[in-house]
Parts: C-alpha cells; sequence; structure tokens
C-alpha cells in the first residue's frame, strides 16, 4: 500500500511517499481503508524535531484521525464489522489502510473529509473541558474559538449549559458567535475585553490558540487554577495545565454523537477543510503550518 513517511527530522521536503505491506489487525484492532486523514500540528511539529516523545525512531509515519471504511477486523472486536463506514484515532493514517482500536459509525450524511476532521478535535476538547470541571452555569473563556479544537470546545460547552466567551481575529467574528459564545478578539487588551463582558470574571480558560494570552488568563482567573493550554510551553514556568493530546481512552460515544450532530446541522465544523491529495502531505503539511483559515486540512485517499 502507499503510506507516507520520512526518515530524519526536517521541513515539509522529507516527507515520501512510500511502498509497504498492508498492516494486519491484532486483537481489539480494526483495519480501516482510508478515505480521509486529516493533518494536525502535532504532525508537522514531531516531523521538524520540536515535538518529540523519546529518542526518534525512523522511519516515521505521521498521521493520527481517519474516515473509511472498516476493511478487517481482529480478534475480539464485536462492535465492528467489515464494510462499516468509520472515523476515528488511527497510527500511520497517512496511508491506504490504518490500524485502529478506536473507531465510531459514520453517519451517511457526514462526508469522508468532514469526518476525518473531527476525531482529535473532540478527544481534545473534551479532555480540556474535563481538565477544568466546567459545570453548566459556569462561564468560560475559549481563546482560540474559530479553530478546529476551540470551536468544537465552544460548542460542547454551550451543549452543557455553559457560557462561552471565544476570541479570534477580526475575520472570525461572526464564526464565533455562530457557534454560540460571545466573541471577542484576542491581542493586547485582551483582559480587559473580557472584564467588560463578563464583569463577575470567568469560571475557567482553556488557551487552544497560543498568542501569549497565558498572563490575560491567570489575571482573569486571579491565580493559576482551571486555566490549561494545548499551544503554549510558557505554562510550565507559570503552574499551569499544559495538556497534550495523546494518552487515555478515545470517546467514542461523544465522537458519534458529535458526528450525528454536524450531520444534522445542530454543530458546525470551524470551517471548510482544505484538501490535498495522499502524494500532496508536504504541501498539506506546509498548509497546516502557516495556519491559514479556521478549517482543517485534510489529506483525501482514492
Amino acid at each position: 500500500m502507499w503510506a507516507i513517511a520520512y526518515y530524519e527530522h526536517g521541513g515539509p521536503e522529507v516527507l515520501q511517499i512510500v511502498d509497504i505491506p498492508i498492516p494486519e489487525p491484532r486483537a481489539g484492532q480494526v483495519r480501516v481503508a482510508v478515505r480521509a486523514t486529516a493533518v494536525n500540528p502535532a504532525d508537522w511539529k514531531i516531523r521538524s524535531g520540536a515535538l518529540s516523545f523519546g529518542e526518534p525512531v525512523f522511519p516515521q509515519y505521521p498521521g493520527g484521525e481517519i474516515a473509511g471504511v472498516v476493511d478487517a477486523v481482529g480478534p475480539e472486536v464485536t462492535e465492528v464489522a467489515v464494510g462499516d463506514e468509520v472515523l476515528g484515532w488511527a497510527v500511520a493514517a497517512y496511508a491506504e489502510y490504518a490500524i485502529s482500536t478506536a473507531v465510531a459509525a459514520k453517519p451517511p450524511e457526514l462526508s469522508w473529509v468532514d469526518a476525518a476532521s473531527l476525531p482529535v478535535a473532540v478527544s481534545t476538547a473534551a479532555k480540556a473541558l474535563a481538565a477544568l470541571k466546567l459545570q453548566p452555569d459556569e462561564t468560560v473563556l475559549i481563546n482560540g474559538a474559530a479553530g478546529a479544537v476551540g470551536s468544537m470546545a465552544v460548542q460542547l460547552a454551550v451543549a452543557d449549559g455553559a457560557t462561552v466567551i471565544g476570541t479570534a481575529s477580526a475575520a472570525n467574528q461572526d464564526i464565533v458567535r455562530e457557534l454560540g459564545a460571545i466573541p471577542t478578539t484576542y491581542g493586547d487588551g485582551v483582559s480587559g475585553r473580557v472584564r467588560a463582558l463578563a464583569p463577575d470574571g470567568v469560571d475557567a480558560v482553556f488557551d487552544a490558540a497560543g498568542h501569549g494570552v497565558l498572563p490575560a488568563a491567570v489575571e482573569l482567573r486571579g491565580g493559576t487554577d482551571r486555566i490549561v493550554t494545548i499551544v503554549d510551553p510558557a505554562a510550565l514556568e507559570l503552574g499551569i495545565t499544559f495538556l497534550t493530546g495523546g494518552g487515555g481512552p478515545r470517546p467514542t460515544e461523544l465522537l458519534h454523537q458529535v458526528a450525528e450532530r454536524v450531520a444534522s446541522g445542530a454543530f458546525r465544523l470551524s470551517g471548510p477543510a482544505r484538501t490535498f491529495r495522499l502524494e500532496e502531505a508536504a504541501d498539506a503539511q506546509e498548509e497546516s503550518e502557516k495556519g491559514r483559515g479556521p478549517g482543517k486540512v485534510v489529506l483525501t485517499v482514492s
């Protein structure tokens, strides 16, 4: 099968398409014929060497979320059958086939590209909100509310009864409002703008975008409790929780619920995806690294 690999750290140019054996599912695993796989910031950060989880072993095969058709199932798999259309998390997902231990049924109305945009955003947003212990009727500030993760966090928080103040660029204020949040811009003076919207303060802060918001978050909270970030390493110096997307059980039931809500129009994606073919993975990662536009970058596999 065709897959994307790299044999050293570097820029997008180190990515190459290779022909490798089709993987076989083991106990508890399914093999998915991939129709689409999304590009996430962690993909190019790991490729560049900026993000590491121990000593790297090459070749590396990027990609962590998929949408496709179940092609084979391993022993002890009972809830998924060959031929099922699914979305979920995988390893080495930039490929024609990928192995997964966590998939959810894809609604027929949901496109492959939109389905592939959901798993990482859903799991990361849910993990952040759980870490904040957000309760109904509380107010949360979500920094980067128009992005893939931020927009999902907004909708999950609003659905649970929270009031959300969401920051985004001036161009994306309407998107934030349509998601159900009270919009404002990020950057200098953000703490004052948030206080004007929430005179009694905020109960929690989720930083999904960076832009140096953590000092303002500490000011708004009056301390470092109930603040989490997934992007700003300055958190370690400030005593703020830095969350990584990996590890822990995957929320497959929540993923299915969100997919159904997106398919019905009750939830929405942050924006239309920018699509590339599998063999254009280098261009896709370069596009993702530029950070242009609220939608995700997705590789399609024919």
